[in-house]
């Protein structure tokens, strides 16, 4: 993955030249040092966050070397399971699907979308809308609504661990500092010892400033950059299935409303027509076969 491959390449260039040019003692300090710097970086993300925010935050680091959740065969099947549950409205009404979105973990169509049914928001979005919309057939933004504020209360709290991410990441060059002004109060202490030792207790002092703007900007700070393109990634899933309930809603056909929402996806997630159309005749098969 290439986020792995730009960890290890930023790794063995800086860590290379630090135990190049940094001598024994720093590299005697390092463990220290980063003990010291890391330490204090997760206490300021537990203390200024809730703990779900401080979660997320954390687990911010493994995503954004994971990637997102979302890919093209997913894209699929989310439009094989939402044509599947237009169509059958269409042709024998929001009865004909009562036990798909009340109970969908029984559902045939959900099960045949297995990613989809285990993804909370996603299952609950799809369910949700469909429920609004058979008790008031007259009010089709009414579900709308509801998919907006259900995003946007989603999206909140992960946007704010990546707010979270980069706050920690301009706060890590101070924390540096804080952690050198320590190593020089303890060079302090011994100003009688000889030039050379000074020299040595001096250099691993600054190192933890050399932690603290690496660690910012070679780590931390692209980290969160990252994790926040893969919130937005995943965001985009949730506004598909809004984009097709909203049109097939308002009165659009479900081919319709799903080619509507394929078209408007990134070349990297959109199903092509093919496979759209297929899932049209065959909305269980298709959902359980990649898309091309």
């Amino acid at each position: 993955m290439l986020q792995l491959a730009g960890l290890v390449v930023v790794l063995i260039l800086v860590g290379g030249g630090l135990a190049l040019t940094g001598g024994p003692a720093a590299m005697h300090a390092l463990p220290f040092e980063l003990a010291l710097i890391g330490g204090a970086a997760v206490g300021t993300v537990m203390l200024a966050n809730s703990p779900d925010v401080a979660r997320e935050t954390f687990a911010g680091f493994v995503r954004a070397f994971r990637g997102g959740r979302w890919k093209k065969a997913d894209y699929g099947d989310l439009f094989a399971l939402l044509g599947g549950l237009m169509r059958a409205v269409k042709r024998r009404g929001f009865v004909s699907i009562e036990a798909d979105i009340e109970v969908p973990e029984e559902s045939a169509l959900f099960r045949a979308a297995p990613r989809i049914l285990e993804d909370v928001p996603a299952r609950s979005l799809i369910c949700d809308a469909f429920r609004l919309m058979a008790l008031d057939l007259s009010d089709p933004q009414r579900a709308d609504q509801r998919m907006m504020e259900a995003i946007d209360g989603h999206m909140d709290r992960r946007l704010k661990a990546v707010g979270a991410l980069q706050t920690l990441a301009d706060a890590l060059p101070a924390l540096g500092i804080v952690a050198a002004v320590l190593g020089i109060i303890r060079t302090m202490g011994a100003i009688d010892q000889d030039p050379a030792i000074l020299g040595s207790m001096i250099g691993a002092a600054l190192l933890g400033t050399f932690l603290g703007v690496f660690l910012a900007y070679g780590l931390v700070g692209p980290i969160a950059a990252r994790y926040g393109q893969i919130v937005e990634e995943e965001a985009q899933f949730l506004e598909t299935i809004r984009a097709v309930i909203r049109s097939f809603g308002e009165g659009a056909a479900p081919s319709l409303a799903l080619e509507m929402a394929r078209t408007t996806l990134p070349p990297q997630f959109q199903p092509d027509a093919a496979s759209l159309s297929a899932s049209a005749v065959t909305p269980l098969s298709a959902a359980r076969r990649p898309a091309a």
